[in-house]
């Protein structure tokens, strides 16, 4: 008899069955269980009565937006069981993501990504509760904004450096960029400079970068809806190959710093050497604090290499505010001598490309997913504990309401008629509430510098030869501009043997 059930409960019919039954159990407790009346925030129907809404694996904020445009500053979708609610509107950003806070603190459980892939312990996935207090305690208070103008040498030296590579190869300026960045940030974590964008250490974090960006990817594993598809053997073991990577070079690189402070040697202040240091008063394991400083590292080089790369895109692509820009240069430093961190608030304009830049081609342009840890009640309807909000930053930054004209490139909106850069305006490029990126303000720094130093010593000109496609980036959840090719022309003097004289003293 026993045998028989189990013959009737493998044929594909009665699968089929069993799989229907436990989906509408669980739908009917959902809704059973839903101690609100109010509805939810409409949307689109769902194509799947099982699987719910389709998301599309690429580019998906860029559809978020054309239903923001249909639906409403907030709609709904549901995966599976899964409801998922998109905040697609500067003020509901705020009433939802910054109010509600407390609220929307929390991530959505990523069994891919988040518990497989990064053994739960990379700061940007982490669920809420005490391994996330205490590794953003600890990110905080390495980067607060008092700290960054110790760090101006280094980003002055490898920004010269950053000028010097495009004088010498400027059809390789995006690698260039990311070349700076792995610089600074390694700097940063591990008190340490690659000597090149191809240095075997910055290329296998790339890697690691490359698997996270590409597994981030909105409804790419199933498992993140149908968490029981983790017991299917060999289902998630890409993703436990790839954590076993990830761990042993976080790990490396942090030990490496560890031996140096344990032979007594003179090595420069970085996160890796505060987190060891500190670890047990911040009472981080050895691999919490690997994966901090590994993550930190990966997380800041990509971002900034890309947001430098969409800067130069911008000025080609936009020849009149660029030159808004090099005349304040002209008219504030000269060119007498290059820009230095220090002249960020005396450049108002320069600062209004910057974030420019960033609401037009936002780097994590979809945002990560947050989780409702109570109902939400949004205008008269309800956003379920337990649903993932996502605050679409592309969308946000196209809110007509805050940002008129949105597709157009226009640094002066950022500016007050004094020409002060407004404290009142957010296109929230670094996420929102609790989770807003700690890196925020060393990022900011670092692509104001590059920014300010490429106007200054080029004139960036778009490639007759090489039209621009600024809508072509990559489709990982951190996008980098395609390859594009520009024309630098030597601008702080006559010939880029100039420029380079110029140069000659810069972060000495």
């Amino acid at each position: 008899m026993a045998s028989s059930v189990v013959d009737i409960a493998r044929q594909p019919e009665s699968i089929a069955v069993l799989l229907l039954s436990a989906t509408l159990l669980g739908v009917i407790h959902k809704r059973l269980s839903q101690r609100n009346s109010l509805p939810l925030p409409p949307g689109p129907p769902a194509e799947s009565w099982i699987f719910g809404n389709s998301i599309p694996k690429v580019f998906a904020y860029r559809k978020f937006e054309e239903w923001t445009k249909e639906y409403g500053p907030v709609f709904s979708l549901r995966q599976g069981f899964n409801t998922v609610i998109v905040v697609g509107r500067v003020q509901a950003a705020i009433e939802i993501m910054e109010k509600e806070g407390a609220s929307t603190v929390d991530r959505p459980a990523s069994i891919a990504a988040g518990e497989t892939l990064s053994g739960g312990m990379r700061v940007l996935l982490t669920p809420a509760g005490e391994r996330f207090k205490k590794m953003r305690r600890a990110l905080h208070a390495h980067l607060q904004p008092k700290s960054i103008s110790g760090y101006s040498p280094t980003l002055m030296h490898s920004a010269r450096q950053h000028i010097l590579d495009i004088l010498d190869e400027p059809d390789r300026h995006q690698d260039h960029a990311k070349h700076y960045a792995a610089a600074v940030v390694m700097a940063l974590a591990y008190g340490k400079i690659p000597k090149s964008y191809f240095d075997p250490i910055v290329q296998a974090v790339n890697r690691c970068l490359t698997r996270l960006g590409n597994n981030l990817r909105p409804g790419l594993w199933r498992v993140d809806d149908w968490p029981v598809l983790r017991y299917v053997p060999g289902y998630l073991k890409e993703l436990q190959d790839g954590h076993k990577e990830e761990l042993g070079l976080f790990k490396s690189q942090l030990n490496e710093v560890r031996e140096k402070m344990a032979r007594g040697e003179e090595i420069p202040q970085s996160f890796g050497k505060y987190l060891i240091e500190r670890q047990n008063e911040l009472e981080l394991s050895n691999d919490e604090a690997s994966y901090l400083a590994g993550s930190m590292f990966g997380a800041g080089s990509d971002t900034t290499a890309s947001a430098i790369s969409v800067g130069v895109m911008a000025s080609a692509c936009f020849p009149e505010a660029a030159e808004r820009v090099r005349k304040e240069l002209d008219s504030v430093i000269g060119k007498e001598r290059p820009p230095m961190p220090s002249d960020q608030e005396s450049l108002p304009q320069t600062m209004a490309f910057v974030l420019e830049t960033f609401r037009w081609r936002p780097v994590s342009s979809g945002g990560f997913a947050h989780k409702a840890t109570k109902d939400i009640i949004w205008q008269n309807y309800c956003i379920p504990a337990g649903a993932s909000v996502i605050g679409n930053v592309w969308s946000v930054g196209r809110d007509p309401q805050f940002f008129p004209d949105p597709e157009a490139f226009n640094p002066q909106r950022w500016l007050t008629p004094e020409g002060k850069i407004k404290e009142d305006l957010k296109a929230y490029t670094f996420g929102f509430g609790r989770r807003v990126c700690p890196g925020q303000h060393m990022a900011t720094a670092s692509v104001f510098l590059n920014t300010a130093l490429i106007q200054w010593a080029f004139n960036v000109r778009a490639d007759p030869a090489h039209p621009i496609d600024n809508l072509a980036f990559t489709e990982s959840a951190n996008a980098h501009p395609m390859p594009f090719k520009v024309i630098f022309e030597p601008r702080a003097a006559e010939t880029r043997e100039g420029v380079r004289e110029l140069l000659e003293d810069y972060g000495a």
